[in-house]
């Protein structure tokens, strides 16, 4: 077969005129599957915000659709294969400043955060539930971080020197909203920005966690927002963990994290480039959902 045969999302039809693509989700996970589907919900996100003229438009010729495509399947494939962006730009023969600005503008005008949170919303009621869910889980995960990345602190329980990632999920292990400060960061610290922008959502609940969140002043501040602070230990004395309830759905949704290579290491210079490639995780986990349970068993 000659390369010139091989189809590539790059020669597809706009997503507003070409169906759904298929799963080809078998019995394993195969991540290249993905890749497809990432292409088409992310390619719908960014009409439906040029419909609605979200973010700063440029004037002059109309945007090619072909080096989208490109663009797109590229960001995704270095955030699952945690390939340095200069070297992707060598290999595919993509100008770097091309594929960095695209997705650092996208970052800016909140693409990656918007068409996460629609997802997440999109699933519940794909599963049969409210759109909103009455309880939320939050829990952190501490990252190496390079040192050219934007902050380090020095997580001295787990001896971990980097950043911290808060993260608030529902009970299905979808990403609701995160936060990334310095190791060192306290628990309560890292999660009390994210009660406001819970509370913009909609969210009037149970937030659940571990011992780290104990302390009458966090759950006045939550209870400010209509948000319940539900505390449960996380593990026994021995050190091993201990589900309880709904909680240990953030722990799965971190072990959904460290598939994606990029996510392991933090080698960003700003912390919402990374903060992007967490919800492009978060994007191609859930769009392969959808996709597999709308398609006949």
């Amino acid at each position: 077969m000659s390369r010139t045969s091989i189809p590539s999302t790059a020669d597809l039809s706009p997503p507003s005129a070409r169906r759904v693509p298929q799963s080809r989700r078998g019995d394993g996970w195969d991540a290249l599957a993905d890749l497809e589907v990432f292409v088409f919900v992310v390619e719908a996100e960014l009409e439906a915000m040029d419909r609605e003229r979200t973010g700063v438009h440029r004037r002059g010729r109309k945007p090619d659709l072909t080096l989208r495509r490109r663009l797109i399947g590229l960001i995704w494939m270095l955030t699952f294969g945690g390939m340095q962006w200069r070297i992707a730009g060598w290999l595919s023969g993509v100008p770097f400043t091309t594929l960095h600005s695209n997705f650092a503008r996208w970052a800016r005008l909140g693409l990656w955060r918007r068409l996460g949170q629609r997802l997440a919303l999109d699933w519940r009621l794909a599963c049969g539930d409210e759109v909103l869910p009455s309880a939320v889980v939050a829990d952190s995960r501490s990252l190496r971080s390079a040192p050219t990345a934007w902050m380090r602190g020095i997580d001295g329980g787990k001896l971990v020197k980097g950043i911290k990632v808060f993260a608030i999920c529902d009970k299905h292990g979808s990403l609701l909203d995160l936060e990334l400060q310095p190791a060192n960061t306290d628990d309560r610290a890292g999660v009390l920005p994210m009660l406001p922008r819970l509370a913009a959502l909609g969210f009037q609940g149970d937030l659940l966690g571990d011992s780290g969140f104990k302390g009458a002043p966090f759950a006045e501040k939550a209870l400010e927002h209509d948000i319940h602070v539900s505390v449960s230990p996380g593990g026994t004395r021995e050190g091993r963990f201990l589900p309880s309830g709904i909680r240990w759905v953030v722990e799965r949704l971190f072990a959904w994290m460290s598939r994606y290579r990029r996510l392991n290491i933090v080698y960003d210079r700003a912390p919402d480039l990374f903060a992007g490639h967490i919800w492009i995780a978060m994007i191609s986990i859930i769009s392969r959902r959808l996709v597999a349970q709308t398609q006949p068993q």
